[in-house]
């Protein structure tokens, strides 16, 4: 793909997130063909990081907003700013094919204008980005409404929260130990040229020094190793789990939690992996089947418990809950474009909803965990403490550890700098 048409597909792309009209998940797909995937990979990822940033210093440039006709040179303006800021490409390469970008676009018109806005920031960068960083926007580059739920919620981190969500993500894997010990794993990415150090919060976890195609990774086809987040990896040792137990994962596609329970040496009663999204459960079924494992998968949304549970109450339940996904805003830059704080009230209603309709499937003196990737009060202590007033035979049980910050009802784990995404767990037990 020649580089004009690379930027204006990149264009494209960030103009339909701004739209809502998909997110990075569904617009960047890669194509066989694709041999400038990485590149454009690269660009949208890193412009939906520092959107409000460029956006805020884009509007310094404008004489006035352009039309929303005109979304597509918005975001083709957005990515030759996120280039010669961020990106070690020559600045008259930027221009250039920025420049010739409009033409693959059919709005010739805007040559000029995108040579000028670009040209201009080169000339005067250092003030444009200071006078920038005036508004909350172009300052922490994340929307104005998460900055101030951050400061409410974290009046003492929000400012790591912020800073650690426009940083790149580590790949992280979790390690098979039924199959192989870990300092043995580590061996083996070090005879293949990949440098690794083992995590602190998990036995299974592994941080790659750099990231790599997970087909580089040895004995990642025959199941000895995955790729997952080590605050997700807590989960099994938070659950209490033994042999004999019905265990529910309540949302459970792609399948990485489901996997690392059944890889967990126990001998259980039955595993019901439960999600209501059939092409993500098509993920899930690949991970079985890589991993050699073997789960009771439904498709069917959880609320909707007379049409799937049998009656039979579990042991122990896993809600994952549908969330802002804000703990993971680095691996998910768009969350920034996409989310909105209208949804967060929203979210909190239906993880009510998820809390109450399971707690019928769960057996006196079971165990429910209840887990998000978001750092937001109200999807997570407020959803607790509500729940917990609710329900007369529900009792929040505290999480002991040195990890993560206690909170009023469960324990969080904030985004760390080389280290795991931001989670947060609350063990909830039913009277029996």
């Amino acid at each position: 793909m020649n580089p004009g048409k690379l930027r204006a597909r990149a264009a494209g792309i960030l103009a339909k997130l701004q739209q809502q009209e998909g997110s990075l998940a569904t617009l960047l797909l890669r194509r066989d063909d694709d041999d400038s995937y990485a590149l454009l990979q690269e660009i949208v990822f890193g412009t939906c990081r520092w959107y409000h940033q460029l956006d805020a210093i884009l509007k310094l440039l404008l004489d006035k907003p352009l039309k929303s006709k005109d979304a597509d040179i918005h975001s083709l303006l957005l990515i030759g700013l996120y280039q010669l800021q961020h990106l070690r490409v020559p600045e008259y390469a930027v221009v250039n094919e920025t420049v010739s970008a409009t033409k693959v676009l059919g709005k010739g018109w805007a040559r000029g204008l995108v040579n000028a806005v670009l040209r201009n920031f080169l000339r005067e960068q250092d003030r444009l980005l200071t006078e920038a960083q005036k508004s909350p926007e172009g300052l922490y580059a994340h929307p104005r409404w998460l900055v101030k739920t951050l400061q409410q919620d974290w009046p003492g981190q929000y400012a790591q929260i912020l800073e650690q969500n426009n940083c790149r993500p580590p790949m992280t894997l979790r390690v098979n130990i039924l199959r192989v010990a870990r300092e043995d794993y580590l061996k083996s990415l070090k005879a293949v040229g990949l440098e690794a150090t083992a995590g602190r919060l998990c036995e299974s976890s592994v941080y790659l020094e750099k990231p790599c195609p997970v087909e580089l990774l040895p004995g990642f086809e025959s199941g000895l190793v995955s790729v997952q987040d080590e605050a997700s990896q807590m989960i099994p040792s938070l659950l209490d789990l033994a042999d004999g137990q019905r265990v529910l994962d309540a949302c459970a596609a792609p399948g990485g939690k489901t996997c690392h329970l059944l890889e967990s040496g126990f001998r259980f009663a039955g595993l019901t992996a439960l999600d209501n999204d059939e092409r993500r459960l098509e993920r899930l079924h690949q991970n079985l089947a890589r991993l050699h494992l073997s789960a009771n998968v439904l498709c069917d949304d959880a609320t909707a418990t007379e049409r799937w549970w049998d009656g039979t109450p579990f042991d122990r339940i896993l809600l994952d809950a549908p969330c802002s996904a804000t703990g993971i805003i680095r691996r998910h830059p768009d969350i920034k474009l996409l989310r909105r704080s209208t949804d967060i009230p929203k979210l909190h209603a239906l993880q009510l909803q998820l809390l109450q309709r399971l707690w019928s499937c769960l057996k006196p003196g079971g165990l429910l965990l209840y887990s998000t990737c978001s750092v937001l009060a109200q999807e997570n202590a407020q959803t607790i403490a509500a729940f917990v007033a609710r329900q007369s035979d529900a009792k929040h049980e505290r999480i002991e550890g040195q990890w993560g910050v206690e909170c009023a009802l469960g324990r969080q784990l904030l985004p760390e700098n080389g280290g795991n995404d931001g989670f947060y767990f609350a063990r909830i037990t039913k009277a029996g």
